[in-house]
């Protein structure tokens, strides 16, 4: 049995099934370029990260976020490496589930593929609220209303009268819902039919998603573009740079006024705005040359959207001190608002910028989860109509209309906070193990024409990066290894009085050091087996990344895989096409 569940698929098979023929002339039409590729990776990456989670995150980390965009934007670098690499051997639909498929076997296959869901599906639900309130927002500026409770979801507008929130939209939104006995009738209208139209648009081809997208992220880039040099010169013009400076609750300035600690606090947001690169990878098998525009668009994408980023966080923290991000969920119009650079038309042209963005991102997710279902189908862990590809239109039908509807109904009765880090941790898991796969299979001969990832020994290296790295943590961190040891929470207010509890606080020191242990480990693997430096790299940053997820995303993340592991159990398990090819042999 355990030999069954790690059984591996071998490359050659994938290629065959999918890669390098057309399915009898019944295959995915390969018509994108690494122009096209490159823009759907913007089209995926710049979106509701910027636009929306950007705000919380330079409240909990004021202007010192820039520092954490960088090492986002580094490991999401290591990261596009591997899949570049697993790319340009696997040029597949099917992403970091099929490349775990060839590494490290059948069950992690599964784990990952179980993980994307989370990625494309229930990150869409997020960007389809965020559309929500920005379209909303555009309507509100042009005198059109629509009913508080029809542009909420029920949950938020449930919670918000609970706790008593300022807010007077989502308090109206309960107060003034029609209801059918007891029940208030409150869901988000606005982001239900923007998946219905993203759904169908994908459902009609590929092509008219492409063109769709390219004209998107033009858009998007040139008003992302203005914002920069409008707002930039306007910080230095009204002498704002102090903001970058500021007075912390201590009274003492500092770059990063809520500490590192307040800086990795927030990971999630900073995280989800880089989701999207590896979308790229699921659309291998309507690429024209996967194996060598795949790792292109992909990293000219990342290169592209962490510049984007670094300046758009300098920007706002220089209009507007931190604190004021608190509770923001527009942080690029916030900051032209009357009280700030009181700019109006930048306010209405980063509004329609918004709704542009997430159209974009929502299109590129929704093509992605479908062609992952569609791969998982093919090796007989879901099954077989999910494989389905319409006759005329060339795109996995079935699987993109339960996307539809796996996106679509959460909308009436989740929010945005809940989704968020669901969201980031599940990715964080999946680029992990795509930089470990690339540690477990052999290197191959450089091929002209293809990606090649340089190999790095890091027998030496990685051992004297990680020992630099306990060094200087260990000598200007503050106590940090100490602190991560303290398991004494009797002097913490919140601790005495119940409002946290134990793994609350005990969780991110727990982090810490599983992950310094992890590190220390890969070190003396580097030395025996001499891996490959940069998947290492890839492996470590995404770790220390996971360092910030709280119990509550951990907890939600390991019941999604406990319940995922079920269904693979009760279905995949017997149907897995290897087995049965393992059986006949």
């Amino acid at each position: 049995m355990a030999n069954s569940l790690f059984r591996k698929k071998k490359i050659e098979s994938i290629l065959a099934e999918g890669g390098d023929d057309t399915h009898g002339g019944e295959g995915l039409k390969r018509v994108l370029t690494v122009k096209d590729l490159t823009f759907f990776g913007i089209a995926a990456i710049i979106g509701a990260g910027s636009f929306s989670s950007l705000g919380d995150a330079v409240f909990k980390g004021g202007p010192g976020v820039v520092v954490l965009f960088i090492i986002t934007g580094i490991a999401c670098a290591f990261t596009a490496f591997c899949y570049s690499e697993f790319a340009s051997r696997i040029p597949v639909a099917g992403s970091a589930y099929t490349y775990s498929y060839a590494s490290f076997g059948e069950l992690f296959a599964w784990i990952i593929g179980w993980a994307l869901i989370m990625e494309y599906s229930i990150g869409n639900i997020y960007v389809s609220f965020s559309w929500s309130d920005y379209f909303t927002s555009f309507l509100h500026k042009v005198n059109i209303h629509i009913p508080d409770y029809l542009c909420t979801s029920y949950k938020e507008a449930q919670k918000a009268v609970a706790q008593n929130s300022p807010n007077a939209e989502l308090i109206n939104a309960w107060n003034s819902a029609p209801r059918i006995g007891s029940l208030r009738i409150i869901f988000d209208l606005p982001a239900i039919i923007i998946n219905m139209l993203i759904t169908y648009l994908v459902y009609r081809g590929i092509k008219e998603s492409r063109n769709f997208s390219n004209a998107m992220v033009v858009l998007k880039l040139a008003i992302v573009g203005l914002v920069i040099l409008v707002g930039g010169s306007l910080v230095f013009s009204q002498g704002l740079t102090f903001n970058w400076n500021p007075v912390n609750d201590e009274g003492v300035k500092s770059f990063m006024p809520n500490g590192f600690s307040g800086v990795m606090a927030a990971v999630s947001g900073v995280f989800f705005a880089y989701i999207g690169f590896d979308a790229v990878s699921v659309l291998a098998e309507e690429s024209k040359n996967p194996q060598r525009d795949l790792p292109r668009g992909m990293i000219y994408s990342l290169v592209i959207c962490t510049s984007v980023y670094i300046l758009l966080s300098l920007v706002l923290t220089g209009a507007v001190n931190y604190k004021n991000f608190e509770g923001v969920g527009d942080p690029l119009a916030f900051i032209f608002e009357s009280q700030n650079l009181n700019l109006g038309w930048m306010q209405l042209l980063v509004s329609v910028c918004a709704v542009v963005a997430m159209t974009s991102v929502l299109l590129v997710f929704q093509m992605g989860q479908p062609r992952i279902w569609m791969s998982m189908s093919r090796d007989g862990l879901l099954p077989p109509v999910f494989q389905r590809i319409h006759s005329r239109f060339k795109t996995p039908s079935f699987a993109t209309v339960i996307t539809g509807l796996v996106v679509g109904i959460p909308i009436l009765f989740t929010d945005k906070s809940f989704v968020l880090d669901f969201t980031s941790i599940a990715t964080l898991f999946a680029f992990v193990l795509v930089c470990g796969g690339v540690l477990l299979i052999p290197r191959k001969e450089k091929v002209p024409g293809r990606f090649n990832m340089p190999y790095i020994n890091a027998q030496f290296i990685y051992p004297l990066i990680i020992g630099i790295a306990i060094f200087l943590f260990a000598k200007y961190g503050k106590g940090y290894f100490s602190d991560a040891f303290n398991f004494d929470f009797s002097a913490d207010p919140d601790y005495v009085n119940g409002k946290v509890s134990f793994m609350d606080l005990a969780t991110p020191k727990l982090s810490i050091i599983i992950f310094w242990c992890i590190c220390i480990v890969l070190s003396i693997l580097a030395i025996v087996k001499k891996y490959s430096l940069i998947p290492l790299m890839g492996v470590t940053t995404c770790l220390y990344l996971l360092t910030g997820m709280t119990k509550n995303n951990w907890a939600w993340f390991l019941g999604w895989l406990v319940l995922g592991l079920i269904i693979y159990f009760l279905y995949g398990v017997k149907k897995s096409k290897l087995a049965a090819t393992e059986v006949a042999r």
